[in-house]
């Protein structure tokens, strides 16, 4: 489980293209200066699991279901990476809830900067559109963010100057790609109710209700 709170901005160093996978070695020595193998690390909101440490790097094996539903198959030499460990238990929950598995990737669709600030729009799958509400929070690769606006087909968000200087947020442009991972608890919720529970009692609800 991670809090979307960036630790690190690292660095691919190199990429080995299998038949059904790719091996990746990643630069971050803050995120690995307690990891071993085993341990599981998030690249660009991507829960990835550490095969071996050395020198500050880490290798990971991504499997095919993973380059299919997010943007780690661009990833090559050299490209710049969202790096963050698990939350521990006892620590701060300074983002929120967010467990790596990627819902679906968007596109930056427009930066508008302005003097303190700077408000990105993404495009949005539809089939995520249901949970992405206004003030409600959003994971961009890897980034824990509260959503300005919500829309049909996008949502915006608005960057602070330390998101841009410590995440890739600051260097994606307009056509690049993002992965998004929604509230986890709006799914739950949303399971709950399409199955005639009441999510906060565990109690059948009448159907009538959920309909209106």
């Amino acid at each position: 489980m991670f809090t979307g709170i960036v630790e690190e901005l690292g660095e691919v160093t190199a990429v080995e293209r299998l038949a059904d996978a790719s091996r990746f070695r990643l630069r971050g020595p803050v995120v690995t200066e307690d990891a071993k193998h085993g341990d599981s690390i998030a690249v660009n909101g991507v829960c990835l699991t550490v095969v071996e440490t050395a020198d500050g790097e880490f290798t990971a094996d991504v499997m095919q279901e993973t380059l299919n539903r997010s943007s780690l198959g661009a990833l090559t030499a050299g490209s710049r990476v969202n790096l963050e460990r698990p939350m521990a238990l006892g620590g701060r929950l300074g983002g929120h809830l967010v467990q790596g598995h990627v819902d679906g990737t968007g596109e930056i669709l427009s930066r508008a900067p302005s003097e303190h600030w700077e408000i990105v729009r993404v495009a949005l799958p539809e089939n995520l559109s249901r949970y992405v509400v206004e003030k409600g929070s959003i994971t961009v690769d890897g980034v824990s963010l509260t959503v300005v606006e919500a829309a049909a087909g996008h949502f915006s968000i608005s960057l602070i100057p330390t998101t841009l200087a410590l995440t890739t947020l600051g260097i994606k442009q307009p056509g690049d790609p993002v992965n998004l991972e929604v509230d986890v608890l709006a799914k739950y919720v949303e399971r709950l109710l399409a199955a005639g529970v009441d999510p906060l009692t565990a109690t059948p609800v009448d159907p009538k209700e959920t309909n209106r």
